[in-house]
């Protein structure tokens, strides 16, 4: 059956096949291009499939995706694709994923030495055969099967909640050498993406030699890649992977730029570097300088920047406001006036959290109080409803007594205030859990689908909004149910949700745990495009997971969210006006 998730996996097999076959580049990007924009898409694009105008109105979709959209929607595939999938044997794809092996040294692999599979090119490796090759020295070679052996260690992007700890204890550590004047990671994971492919740190020294060092000799550290003074690599233990960590070192005046640079997005260095050069200017990881004629780099010339120290002095000069990390995808970042973000500290309540009544790890009194010591006015226990049997959901006879348990913990523990709710299920027809006498004596409904993640988009559209009209209901958890690098989930036409949500007062959650960030951030610019208003909850089940909240602001930050449309910052006041609205 045609899915959403399976087109996104042919356009983007068929922007690989197409390299492995010497296509020009233009057409490689468009089909790259096209699968990033349909993964954030606001509509069903198996729906509209016969309706190519429609398909169109995507940013990244032309009239030859859109022909190969409808023909998948009517076939389950499309004429090109098998076509090259006919030529191309499918396990070269795996060979071009292996870091350092780009699409012609695989094609020159595969046309001369009939290398079709990872295991081939190992084996090419052990025989001797792959010396054979132009350019293939024992070095280069090494480096091939050193590869290999990271590749299937680490396997694909790390996750944000596992990357960023690591870059922050790195950072904190090497500030502490001496000659340091700034450091801070740079790429990916500063623009708070949810999967990082590496870290990236940027430091200015009086003494690089010394950081280097330290650099390397971190614990953590598995391999040692690059060793310099100016760069350094690292392979570091993460659980049980590994991780590439880059160290460069950049000059003090310059750190702004480099910092800028080496953040991206490519795309949005990009339309800097078309701006700079509009106004007569050239910009590069070095600084903004004056446009000329020479093809050695200015600052090999001794030219005097025009800025280059801090970030904030560039977008000054080429006119523009400062654009945060989060932003900087090249999404229309550039043309307007930017929001005014939230920021962590915004945050004052906890609205999905359990308890030891179903699989949480604390009991009402020590979910309150880690939510108090955080300086939240607010904690709602929304433990879990009868049908997440395997999360020893609450029946109704448990949840009354529950109920009773939580309104005598709230009477109890001054300084703030805990909400009795439920985290109620979203039957596969839309329908709730518990029938509506039982959730009206809730002071709060977060209702989530947990079971039915494989429904086709136009029922899991029609299931959600189902949830959403329901008069008692207050905030839709994780909507779509995905695990980041592990299930799709639903793909519910998420601008038809946000709507449905506007219209009724019913927040969106940003389920902060970074397994699941669910809202994603395209979902997050949609929902706040319609007026939807946004929860961005951490589903607390330990202590530790309060933390995780820093994960969701950073994802509601990459969609736009600004504090007054986020229900946990509001004041108490303005929260139990809300909740009681539906009550």
């Amino acid at each position: 059956m045609p899915s959403k998730s399976e087109l996104i996996e042919k356009l983007e097999q068929m922007a690989s096949m197409l390299e492995l076959t010497g296509a020009n580049r233009f057409k490689v990007n468009a089909y790259a291009k096209a699968a990033r924009a349909i993964k954030g898409a606001s509509i069903d694009v198996l729906e509209h499939a016969g309706d190519p105008k429609k398909l169109e109105e995507i940013d990244g979709v032309g009239k030859s995706i859109a022909e190969k959209i409808a023909e998948y929607a009517h076939s389950g595939t499309f004429d090109e694709f098998e076509e090259l999938r006919a030529e191309v044997p499918d396990g070269l794809i795996r060979v071009m994923s292996i870091p350092g092996l780009g699409p012609k040294t695989v094609r020159l692999m595969w046309t001369d030495l009939k290398i079709e599979t990872v295991d081939d090119l190992k084996k090419a490796i052990d025989d001797g055969s792959l010396e054979d090759l132009p350019r293939m020295g024992k070095k280069t070679i090494a480096n091939i099967k050193d590869a290999i052996e990271f590749s299937e260690k680490s396997g694909e992007r790390t996750p944000i909640g596992r990357a960023m700890p690591l870059a922050e204890e790195l950072v904190e550590d090497l500030r502490e050498v001496k000659g340091v004047k700034q450091i801070a990671y740079a790429g990916s994971l500063r623009r708070g993406a949810e999967t990082i492919g590496d870290i990236d740190i940027l430091i200015s020294t009086s003494d690089s030699k010394a950081a280097h060092e330290a650099f390397a000799g971190h614990e953590g550290v598995e391999k040692i890649l690059v060793s310099g003074e100016t760069k350094s690599s690292v392979r570091m233990k993460l659980g049980r992977r590994q991780i590439q960590v880059d160290l460069r070192t950049v000059d003090h005046n310059a750190f702004g730029a480099a910092l800028m640079y080496f953040t991206g997005s490519k795309e949005h260095n990009v339309r800097l570097r078309e701006r700079a050069l509009k106004k007569g200017l050239t910009l590069n990881e070095y600084g903004l300088f004056p446009e000329d004629d020479e093809d050695t780099p200015p600052q090999q010339r001794g030219v005097k920047p025009v800025a280059c120290d801090t970030e904030e002095k560039i977008y000054n000069a080429l006119d523009l406001q400062w654009v945060p990390p989060e932003l900087r995808e090249d999404r229309g970042e550039l043309k307007g006036e930017l929001p005014d973000l939230i920021e962590l500290d915004d945050i004052r309540a906890e609205l999905h959290a359990h308890t030891t009544a179903s699989d949480g790890a604390m009991s009402i009194r020590e979910l309150a109080e880690h939510a108090k010591h955080r300086g939240f006015h607010t904690i709602a226990v929304t433990d879990h409803s009868k049908s997440s049997v395997i999360a020893n959901g609450l029946d109704e006879k448990r949840l009354r007594k529950h109920i009773e348990a939580v309104r005598a913990a709230n009477e109890e523990v001054k300084g703030i205030t805990i909400l009795a709710g439920s985290e109620v299920d979203i039957l596969a027809d839309g329908t709730l859990d518990y029938d509506d006498e039982l959730l009206a004596e809730l002071d709060i409904v977060v209702a989530s689908p947990h079971t039915g993640l494989s429904q086709d988009p136009k029922k899991a559209t029609s299931r959600l909004i189902k949830a959403i009209e329901h008069p008692l209901v207050h905030i839709i958890g994780h909507p779509t149910g995905r695990i980041v690098g592990k299930r799709e989930g639903l793909s519910p036409d998420i601008g038809a949700i946000a709507e449905a949500a506007a219209e009724h007062s019913v927040a969106l959650e940003i389920n902060a745990n970074w397994r699941r960030l669910d809202l994603r951030d395209l979902h997050v610019a949609i929902a706040l495009e319609a007026g939807a208003s946004i929860a961005i909850d951490c589903d607390v089940h330990a202590a530790s997971d309060y933390d995780q909240v820093r994960y969701g602001v950073l994802t509601g930050r990459r969609g736009g969210l600004t504090a007054p449309s986020c229900v946990n910052t509001w004041t108490a006041a303005k929260l139990q006006k809300w909740l009681k609205s539906k009550r």
